[in-house]
């Protein structure tokens, strides 16, 4: 995510590093680079103008803290102007205080709209609520197809109207209109309506989607923009508002090879806040947008927040100490090795969730993370009995061979993974020792005995 803006922004950033002040040379010669990195995303012209503007005005203006290098006060202070350009504070969902609560969901074609219909079904229904989808994008081929399949792999129910040969009535008005009502007697609490998408604006989309508005009066309408067409997509952005004077922007695609421009232009142009961000195909590929926490990825900082809070989607309070126990009694066995991997294959992605860990994301920037590498994994201890993932000792050359053909891998794999799993067990219950009994984990005892070395943090 923003790999390319984010290690131009970090070159950037190095050419006060180590300088004794900040002063009007050395930041003039950072802004230019900002400057030509920003454009280089994609960055609306003016956008990118501004923001070096207010950076140089702020970090010129202030004197630097004799607790911080100059380089450490000018990252802050780009951070302190990304994040403002990003929107400032995260913004909620508006739900309706009588439900159901009304979302109509509008973009053009590909922008990956049906997709986010599906994952913003999936992520309400984690937060407890109940959510129907209504199928209002009734023109494109298979459209309607392609919205019940992805919802009934999530459990949502998906609201139709069909002819007496079974084709979908062209009426996406009155589609819309009768899936509100069919939401309030079925005790549906969110309405989600996918209308169609067009290759590129025209008269009779607007219209459309503007009838829908008047006709069910929504409380939310969201705007899904693809953040790979960059400026074309801001100009979008602007040309919909215009119509809709929508409540907030999704931007998705994230994950790919974008650019990053979209995203700090369209806050700045439209003046609507970004509410999600889609970084993947998966539907669990669906994060809330904090533009504070997107800054601190930008600049290289990771996003602890967001990997705790992903973390703590999969795991309570009860589980966690059951597992803690396990590792403390030495009982954590390949049946909770693969509990483990389950869960945080619904964390989402693998490189996305290493991007949000400070100073990762720029190691692995060039890495192909593959999200199926577990598979193996998983069809190895799947082929074990219960007592043999219970008890991997008795793992003699015969189950092995045993396992190795079930699992169609090799002997030498069934191997590797007993001795990853030894290894990794260790290393579990040496951790536990030094966070038991009360006290903090010491990092500098831990790092030298795992031959890493002196603690980064000063002090420890």
């Amino acid at each position: 995510m923003f790999e390319s803006l984010s290690e131009k922004l970090e070159g950037a950033l190095q050419s006060v590093t180590g300088q004794g002040r900040i002063n009007e040379l050395n930041v003039a010669e950072t802004m230019r680079e900002i400057r030509r990195a920003l454009l280089n995303a994609d960055v609306n012209y003016q956008v990118a103008k501004e923001f070096t503007n207010n950076v140089k005005e702020k970090a010129l203006g202030e004197d630097v803290l004799t607790s911080v290098t100059p380089g450490q006060q000018l990252t802050k202070i780009v951070y302190d102007e990304l994040t403002r350009v990003l929107g400032g504070e995260h913004v909620e969902i508006e739900y309706a205080e009588d439900p159901p609560t009304v979302i109509l969901v509008a973009g053009l074609q590909g922008s990956g709209k049906t997709t986010f219909c599906s994952k913003l079904a999936k992520h309400l229904r984690s937060k407890g609520r109940a959510p129907l989808l209504a199928a209002a994008d009734v023109y494109r081929p298979a459209a309607v197809d392609q919205l019940q399949k992805l919802a009934s792999g999530i459990n949502v129910p998906v609201y139709t109207v069909s002819d007496d040969d079974g084709k979908p009535v062209q009426d996406a008005v009155r589609v819309a209109e009768e899936a509100v009502e069919e939401a309030r007697n079925t005790a549906r609490d969110v309405v989600i309506i996918d209308t169609a998408g067009r290759m590129h604006i025209d008269e009779a989309m607007m219209e459309e989607v503007s009838t829908i508005k008047s006709a069910v009066d929504p409380n939310e309408i969201l705007f899904v923009v693809d953040s790979m067409t960059g400026q074309d997509a801001v100009n979008t952005a602007k040309e919909f508002n215009e119509q809709l004077d929508y409540d907030g922007v999704v931007l998705t695609k994230l994950d790919g090879d974008t650019r990053g421009g979209a995203a700090l232009s369209i806050r700045s142009v439209v003046q609507k806040p970004i509410k999600f961000a889609s970084t993947g195909e998966k539907l669990d590929a669906l994060t809330e947008f904090y533009p504070d926490r997107m800054a601190q990825r930008i600049l290289g900082m990771g996003d602890v927040v967001s990997f705790v809070e992903r973390a703590q989607e999969q795991y309570d309070e009860k589980q966690a100490e059951k597992l803690q126990e396990k590792i403390r009694s030495e009982d954590f066995d390949l049946q909770d090795f693969y509990d483990q991997l389950q869960r945080i294959q619904k964390m989402g992605s693998v490189k996305d969730l290493l991007g949000m860990i400070p100073g990762v994301g720029r190691q692995i920037k060039d890495l192909d993370v593959d999200d199926d590498a577990f598979k193996h994994i998983e069809a190895m201890i799947q082929s074990m009995t219960p007592k043999e993932r219970s008890h991997p000792e008795i793992l003699n050359g015969t189950r092995r061979r045993r396992i190795a053909r079930g699992s169609g891998v090799e002997v030498r794999d069934v191997n590797q993974l007993i001795k990853q799993f030894r290894e990794m067990k260790k290393m579990m219950k040496t951790m536990s020792k030094l966070t038991g009994q009360g006290r903090s984990m010491n990092l500098k005892k831990l790092m030298s005995k795992f031959g890493g070395g002196n603690s980064p943090f000063p002090g420890m």
